[in-house]
């Protein structure tokens, strides 16, 4: 049953092959809104089939992207998703019987996030319960402008919500391998160039981000997976040191 409050925003670029499976999980919204942002795949005829409205817009950045996403849509409540999310029912149900009771003062919900990578959800390692505030009241929110790591900001109250959200992160390693790379590049152009004590000094902290991920925080406990994670985790945070070094030669290439 649609539940008339409920609108979902989704960005999209090239997502044919798992948007099917969302907008399948979101059959109770009264309007679903997939922006794209320039696919050369099916995405946006897959998306008109299932009975989305697709918007054309040029990228922006993930929270201008996002923000633009959510302002087309004119429903009570606005649920905004990532193409490669998944609404399992228990949390729909949840969701559509919290907005029915929210009181005025209620601006949004929270919910925690699992991923599921390498054949299994990951439950530890610091990605879990990874909360998220997705669900807000039309007016009261806005995406921020970071590069990396944008987040809803809410104007009021948040109410957390039990089920999770389930997150189908990663296609693969490889595709994680290309993240870290693209996340990476905004990170050191966010710090600037910086000299050779501070390439040391990535060389302890992704030592350091090795044993949070993989002991500390238990990741251990998800196998080879939970490996492959700590691993790539400390190889993130090496590179963005590295690369903000790199920067620094490459000006002083530049000057001479």
């Amino acid at each position: 049953m649609k539940d008339a409050r409920i609108g979902v925003a989704v960005i999209a670029e090239n997502e044919a092959d798992r948007l099917p499976r969302l907008i399948d999980s979101i059959s109770f919204a009264r309007e679903i809104v997939v922006v794209d942002s320039g696919s050369t795949d099916e995405t946006p005829s897959v998306c008109t089939r299932l009975g989305a409205r697709v918007i054309h817009h040029p990228w922006e950045g993930y929270g201008g992207q996002k923000q633009f996403a959510m302002e087309a849509l004119d429903a009570d409540w606005i649920l905004n998703l990532d193409a490669d999310e998944v609404v399992p029912v228990p949390l729909a149900r949840e969701m559509t019987d919290a907005v029915a009771a929210a009181p005025p003062e209620c601006s949004g919900f929270s919910m925690p996030r699992c991923s599921y990578y390498l054949n299994r959800w990951i439950r530890h390692g610091g990605w879990y319960p990874d909360r998220k505030v997705r669900l807000v009241r039309r007016g009261k929110g806005r995406w921020s402008r970071d590069p990396l790591h944008e987040r809803l900001i809410i104007d009021g109250k948040v109410t957390p919500l039990s089920h999770p959200l389930h997150h189908y992160v990663y296609r693969n390693i490889a595709g994680q391998v290309a993240t870290i790379n693209r996340f990476s590049d905004a990170a050191a152009s966010e710090k600037g160039p910086k000299g050779a004590g501070y390439l040391f000094l990535g060389l302890l902290h992704a030592g350091i981000k090795f044993f949070e991920t993989y002991f500390w925080k238990c990741g251990f406990l998800d196998g080879c997976a939970g490996m492959v994670i700590a691993a790539n985790s400390s190889w993130y945070v090496f590179l963005k040191h590295a690369k903000a070094w790199e920067r620094s030669l490459k000006i002083r290439d530049r000057y001479g």
